[in-house]
């Protein structure tokens, strides 16, 4: 692991210091001291290692250069100027130094390099030993300042003592550097280019630079104030939900003021974890660090998912008129956050858009849509309740989720398309949210791949892919009238859908939803609390699995939960008391 404290930061422009290639990959040009038009011979790495005196010179007239600051001098003592100077511009323009002092200190052993670079001796390359990584290679975390234990030219492996100095502090970081030096064809000494130069946690997909940095929050509080309790909420999901907010939010010049300053390694694509290096000027003390969760409704969501008995499964409720995530918890709480980055079937409750996509093109929940024992498709599928019910309505067909109903009325009404781009631009599934932390959006087909597919996508089995923040997300697109993307810090970005759901039909779903609760599958969950509320049951078949994994969605005034049982049965049996409790909870 490497030594620096990862931290909270907000990024600025940075520029990527680049990775040398192998040896013998560069061919530099030396001129002719007689004059003649001849041609220049090119200059490249020979296999013979170059003498302890030509290593010695060669590093401390590279340092020395840049020490200087005269870095096209020192990038033509490289074996790859081009890199070089690109690095070392990086470096001075980015991290910043006043002043740079850097002093040769003789050969290094493999054993210091790896110690220095935080990874095991094998995993870099040993001193005196030979490159094979090609000019066209991209570079990575193995390029380093000697070289692979492959056949090929040799390098001798130097060490040297770096210290840097910056306006405004009387604070100097120290720090030991490496280089491995190479004999060119001229004779000459060069030191072979690699971002480790430069410092030894560098690799070739990172930047280094000067950076905002801020202390870690005095506390995590919930949306009152209060000091944030959950299992689920594992400090590995608050830090990482703490960067990425610092990272999201727009720019707060209070904020600002708060911030100090340290050199810092970053990841070029953003997702990794930063490696702090040297603190220039130290952050004031923290302040509280706010979230949306509730506790009162966390409680209830840990407490839902320890009374499943040892089973796998999640929970997640969001704030409808806002998207903020009130509460999430999974079974096991230490093991993955499956309510924001599992991908399962998600049963009967998928039917809430495709009954939005049914009302759309012209369906009314008054309109008769038969419920026969089996669909048309292909290979038919069967209700999981016996007998035909041909005078039913759609909204009938909702309350007792009769599969036959949405397949056949599906597949005559709907394009291929439609489920998915209803999923998307009415629900936002598959607009790569970013809700503080780590999730995986819903996953909805655009072109089903035959009849039977599209039929199975209709009831949430088939490729369809869902979790509980998703489908709670739908519920409350549902109950509000618009999709306000799951966040879990107020104030982080939120993507628009790229339309709302037409008034009059939200109104007709979720009176829908309602007569699920009331009179339909949900009726005996949802006892007592079907004031403003409505639901949706869901079972999910798994291939190889002998009992079906639960679901149940609800909303109820201003809350909207989901939640899944992996073997949990019917929707009812596991999901739909977990689902209930938090509603009960919110007292919404």
């Amino acid at each position: 692991m490497r030594r620096g404290a990862k931290i909270g930061i907000i990024t600025g422009v940075s520029v990527a210091v680049l990775a040398g290639g192998g040896y013998g990959a560069y061919s530099l040009m030396g001129g002719s001291d007689s004059g003649s038009s001849s041609a220049k011979k090119p200059r490249t790495v020979v296999a013979e290692p170059p003498s302890a005196e030509q290593a010695t010179n060669g590093a401390k007239d590279f340092l020395a250069a840049w020490a200087a600051g005269d870095l096209d001098k020192a990038a033509a003592l490289t074996d790859d100027p081009a890199a070089a100077t690109t690095a070392l511009t990086a470096f001075r323009d980015q991290v910043k130094p006043s002043a740079l002092t850097l002093a040769p200190a003789g050969p290094a052993t493999p054993q210091a390099f790896a110690s220095a670079t935080g990874t095991p001796a094998p995993a870099k390359p040993s001193a005196g030993a030979s490159a094979t990584s090609s000019a066209g290679a991209t570079p990575g975390a193995t390029d380093s300042p000697s070289a692979s234990a492959s056949a090929g030219p040799a390098g001798v492996l130097m060490g040297f003592k770096a210290r840097a100095e910056f306006a405004g502090t009387n604070r100097v970081w120290d720090y030991n550097g490496f280089l491995n030096v190479v004999k060119m064809s001229d004779n000459t000494p060069a030191v072979h280019w690699a971002p480790t130069v430069i410092h030894p946690h560098l690799s070739g997909n990172e930047t280094i630079a000067t950076q905002q940095v801020f202390a870690p929050p005095s506390t995590v509080v919930d949306r009152n104030g209060k000091p944030l309790q959950g299992a689920s909420l594992t400090p590995a999901l608050l830090s990482t939900l703490q960067d990425n907010a610092h990272k999201l939010l727009p720019p707060d010049p209070n904020k600002d003021q708060d911030a100090g300053s340290a050199v810092v390694i970053s990841d070029l694509a953003g997702k990794g974890a930063s490696d702090k290096l040297f603190t220039i000027v130290e952050p004031k003390p923290g302040k509280p660090f706010k979230v949306t969760i509730d506790n009162t409704i966390q409680a209830a969501a840990e407490k839902a998912m320890t009374d499943l008995g040892g089973k796998s499964g999640s929970i997640a409720a969001i704030e409808p008129s806002t998207g903020q995530v009130l509460a999430f918890a999974n079974a096991p709480a230490s093991g993955q956050n499956r309510a924001f980055t599992g991908l399962l079937a998600p049963g009967s409750t998928m039917k809430i858009v495709t009954s939005t996509a049914l009302l759309e093109a012209g369906v009314n929940p008054d309109t008769v849509v038969a419920c026969p024992e089996k669909s048309s498709n292909p290979v038919a599928i069967p209700n999981d309740f016996p007998g035909a019910f041909p005078n039913n309505t759609l909204q009938q067909d909702f309350m007792v989720s009769c599969n036959t109903a949405f397949i056949n009325q599906g597949l005559t009404s709907l394009k291929p398309e439609t489920l998915s781009s209803t999923a998307k631009d009415v629900f936002g599934i598959g607009l790569e949210w970013k809700t503080g932390l780590p999730n995986t959006d819903g996953k909805v087909p655009p072109t089903p791949g035959s009849k039977d597919e599209q039929a199975m996508n209709y009831i949430g089995q088939g490729k369809v892919q869902m979790n509980p923040l998703a489908i709670a997300s739908i519920t409350a697109t549902v109950q509000s009238g618009a999709f306000k993307q799951p966040i879990l810090v107020a104030g982080l970005p939120q993507q628009a859908a790229a339309r709302q759901i037409a008034p009059d039909v939200a109104g007709k779903l979720r009176a829908m939803m309602n007569a699920t609760a009331t009179g339909g599958t949900a009726k005996d969950v949802m006892a007592g609390i079907t004031d403003n509320a409505g639901a949706k049951t869901g079972s999910a078949e798994v291939a190889g699995a002998t009992t079906t994994n639960s679901w149940f969605t609800a909303f109820r005034g201003n809350i909207a939960v989901a939640a899944e049982v992996q073997g949990g049965g019917h929707g009812v049996d596991a999901a739909g008391p977990a689902v209930a409790s938090l509603l009960k909870a919110a007292g919404r």
